[in-house]
């Protein structure tokens, strides 16, 4: 599970990288003030929906790991529990049998 957070740090890092070179280059542009408000307002507005898209992404794959992990572990778990219901049955049929063989 750490490679998965490692990438998403490194897309984080990535991301704000890309916004900060985005923002300079903007403001040393040769365009007037509020073209250059303007243009920062609709990259910040693209940069915001990039962001919540890949959070969502993100949100969904992390659910669809918790359903496969809950899945597997419902599956141990009636395994195990009809194993040890074999056990006990195996149990009472042996005792029934040495009981009586002794009688």
């Amino acid at each position: 599970m750490s490679d998965g957070s490692d990438r998403l740090s490194k897309l984080a890092y990535f991301l704000v990288g890309g916004g900060i070179g985005a923002v300079v280059a903007l403001l040393f542009a040769p365009r007037s003030g509020r073209e250059t408000r303007e243009i920062i307002a609709q990259r910040a507005s693209e940069s915001k929906e990039r962001v919540l898209s890949a959070s969502r992404n993100v949100s969904d794959r992390v659910t669809t790991y918790i359903d496969k992990g809950k899945e597997v572990v419902s599956t141990q778990k009636e395994q195990i529990s009809a194993a040890i219901e074999a056990g006990k049955q195996a149990y009472r049929d042996e005792k029934a049998k040495t009981q009586m063989g002794a009688e």
